[in-house]
């Protein structure tokens, strides 16, 4: 039997895009994509067990647990167990944010700007039609409803690697990079909006108070310095200032993020493994595992008041906002800004995807979820009849984003096993794919 013929690379070919890139940074890319995809399971069962509660004979239970005040008073932090999730696991969660970003700049998809320039304006293009389409859907009601517009511009990674997992699709490597990519730069977009948006009472002197262990946090990693005892109470210093200033407290973990050497030192006797990559190690697991599933747990839980209700919330512009904006506005948004940016750059796909599968991949970005949901709260403050709304909406624009990509994706499914197969095919035996090799 004849061998199968080799998919070309073209990965060292100008004015190609979604090209893989080397054979390290795919494998890390994999690593990290496969601990979101359990990261992933466990946020949906998180979601559905919340949903499922908040809707029982047993709902008091369920909302009196989220409104469980723990803390301490006098530095402003008893908080309900709820908001701590919110405003502290979900820091770590944009910790390795962070680190993602300053790694993507500094050694990463993002530091050629070549690369960078699609996923980029993909991320760009992602947020700003989610946002117009819901300002359209609300532009002549109250004006509070109109709080809500940047509910519908994230992107929630490891949600959609769940959908993929479910439905067993195998993403070319150009695909997962670019997946991975995306949601990288709108996690920063986030940030930005959060940081400048959404936040009250700003109090100059803490914020500057948080500088100083900030400070000293930089000056510990910059030294390459591990110790847990040193670097944990300074970041909780970090956190509890900017969380007294008035900015959202998760920004705090971004700030802390981009303070790490994302390379290794390169000394003798210095560990191979950068600092970045070892935190990420340490702390991915927790983030994925137990951190955004469990904000989702206190998040998601809306009781839905059974057909009437959810028939009543769905008419609520906000939610009608949120739906188009997510299935449509995000799938019109990534893949038209990225089919602007190819064409006007006279560039064209790898050979290994078609733009059928970029199409899919926009329709995946629709899942908005973690961070939809904490805008939401931000937006029209937790328990509120539009936040109740706005959780009915995400989780349906979600559901229905999901399901068109699930069909899409899984159509192409054949030919991204034939792609898989030319990605592992190794007939030297070097221990480095032969596509990869040619790069």
């Amino acid at each position: 039997m004849a061998d199968r013929p080799r998919l070309p690379n073209n990965s060292s070919q100008t004015g190609k895009v979604f090209s893989r890139s080397s054979y390290p940074e795919y494998r890390r890319i994999l690593s990290i994509l496969r601990t979101e995809t359990v990261g992933g399971a466990l946020l949906l069962a998180a979601t559905v067990v919340a949903l499922i509660w908040a809707n029982s004979p047993a709902a008091d239970s369920y909302f009196a647990l989220r409104d469980v005040k723990i803390g301490y008073e006098p530095w402003h932090l008893e908080l309900s167990l709820g908001h701590w999730a919110s405003d502290g696991l979900l820091a770590v969660f944009f910790f390795l944010a962070g680190l993602e970003l300053k790694r993507e700049f500094v050694a990463g998809e993002l530091r050629k700007p070549a690369r960078a320039v699609v996923p980029v304006a993909a991320a760009v293009g992602g947020v700003v039609v989610p946002a117009l389409i819901y300002v359209l859907f609300n532009l002549g009601t109250a004006g509070e409803t109109l709080k809500g517009w940047a509910i519908p511009t994230a992107t929630d990674i490891a949600f959609a690697l769940a959908v993929l997992a479910v439905i067993n699709t195998h993403l070319p490597a150009a695909l997962r990079t670019f997946l991975l990519t995306l949601a990288v730069v709108d996690d920063l977009i986030a940030i930005g909006i959060i940081a400048f948006f959404y936040s009250t009472g700003l109090q100059p002197l803490m914020l500057l108070a948080a500088l100083v262990p900030l400070a000293l946090f930089t000056f510990l990693v910059q030294k390459r310095i591990r110790s847990w005892y040193l670097l944990l109470p300074l970041a909780l210093a970090t956190w509890g200032f900017v969380h007294a200033s008035g900015i959202h407290a998760t920004v705090a973990g971004v700030l802390l993020g981009f303070a790490v050497p994302v390379l290794a030192s390169g000394k003798k006797g210095e560990p191979a493994e950068g600092l970045a990559e070892h935190l990420e190690h340490k702390l991915r697991p927790f983030s994925a595992g137990f951190a955004v599933p469990v904000f989702a747990f206190f998040s998601a839980g809306v009781a839905l008041g059974g057909l009437d209700g959810m028939g009543a919330a769905l008419r609520d512009p906000v939610a009608l906002g949120i739906v188009a904006a997510l299935v449509v506005g995000k799938a019109v948004g990534v893949f038209g800004t990225t089919f602007l940016v190819t064409k006007t750059t006279r560039a064209s796909l790898d050979s290994s995807i078609a733009w059928i599968d970029l199409f899919g991949l926009a329709l995946l970005a629709g899942i908005g979820f973690t961070v939809s949901l904490l805008i939401g709260e931000l937006s029209f403050g937790a328990g509120s009849a539009h936040n109740d709304h706005a959780k009915v909406a995400i989780l349906a624009g979600s559901l229905i984003s999901a399901l068109l990509a699930a069909v899409v994706l899984r159509a192409r499914n054949r030919r991204y096993r034939q792609v898989q197969a030319d990605e592992e095919r190794d007939d030297d035996g070097d221990g480095v794919p032969d596509v990869f090799a040619r790069s």
